[in-house]
């Protein structure tokens, strides 16, 4: 398996949110009403590297269990094309993605770290997992990060992609 090819061919990168755009960790912090509101923090250089993806026509999304405010603020700050939250049955969302994007699974990457992930990296050409993920979702990727989730496992995949197809100088 060679992953420069498998990078090569990539059209659009989806990937799950916590645990890989984040380090899984929710916070919850009072609101000025008293109430308490989830929060969570993204990796700066991971979303300067989804723009550039977007910038060379890469598109980018994120399919994600939770319902999270700050999750669709930082896609809409990464300019992600896709944004599907509170969905842990995943396949439909890729179905209805790769519809819309009218591009074949084999050009598409998925970034993962918990098992609801690998049901949607085994219908696409480009399976990656974070270095923070189950074992079980690692044994599925062709490539493992070096970085953990939250900490620039998304920007390692960005600069695979982008070196890959020529776009990195």
């Amino acid at each position: 398996m060679d992953l420069h090819k498998l990078a090569a061919n990539v059209r659009l990168l989806l990937m799950d949110v916590d645990g890989v755009m984040t380090d899984a960790k929710l916070y919850n912090v009072p609101g000025p009403d008293g109430r308490m509101y989830e929060t969570k923090g993204f990796d700066a250089q991971d979303g300067i590297s989804l723009q550039w993806l977007n910038w060379h026509g890469i598109k980018t999304g994120l399919i994600s269990g939770r319902v999270s405010p700050a999750t669709e603020e930082r896609a809409k700050q990464c300019k992600f094309t896709y944004i599907y939250q509170g969905h842990i049955e995943k396949i439909p969302i890729l179905e209805e993605i790769l519809a819309d994007a009218k591009i074949d699974p084999s050009q598409v990457a998925y970034i993962g770290d918990d098992l609801t992930d690998i049901v949607v990296m085994r219908r696409v050409g480009m399976r990656i997992a974070v270095a923070n993920a189950r074992p079980e979702v690692k044994q599925a990727a062709h490539l493992v990060t070096e970085a953990r989730g939250g900490h620039g496992a998304v920007r390692e995949v960005c600069e695979l992609i982008l070196k890959a197809q020529g776009h990195w100088q």
